[in-house]
This record gives structure tokens, sequence and C-alpha cells, in this order.
């Protein structure tokens, strides 16, 4: 069975939320309307976006705070290859 393409950019909504990427969110909420979502829609494709955020965000934190064995760098990320 197809998705049709309001449908996928629905899911491309939530998704470029869950990835924090603002241009993503932009287009995706472009083409969402576009192909006849109404903002009710976009914006509960939001909303859920944000669950999965949060979900994924506690259980990473989760996750690091079990990490005894590494001790937190003094200076922070900002030296960190990684993600900027």
């Amino acid at each position: 069975m197809a998705i049709d393409n309001k449908t996928k950019e629905l899911i491309a909504v939530g998704a470029s939320i869950t990835a924090n990427c603002q241009p993503c969110l932009q287009y995706h909420k472009n083409k969402a309307l576009e192909f006849g979502a109404d903002a009710e829609e976009v914006a509960v494709a939001i909303e859920v976006g944000k669950q999965v955020r949060k979900g994924a965000t506690a259980k990473m934190d989760s996750f690091a705070a079990s990490l005894k064995d590494v001790v937190p760098a003094s200076g922070g990320a900002k030296d960190s290859i990684c993600c900027g």
C-alpha cells in the first residue's frame, strides 16, 4: 500500500522536529500544506515529533548518566569533531 504525499510530508514534519532541523521543518511544513494538509494536521505532526524527541532525549540522558566510568571533559564539547 502506498502512502500519499500529504502523509509523507506530515511524517517528515515530525521527523524534522526530532532531528532539530529548522530548514527541514520549514520545507516539509510548506510541502504538507501544498499537498493538502491543514494547519491542525501540521500542528499534530509537530506535537508527535516533540513527544518522540522528548522520549529519545530522556533515554539518552539516562544512558549517558549510566556511563559511570566516564569523566566529563573540563572544557565542554567545543573541541569535539562531532556535531559542531
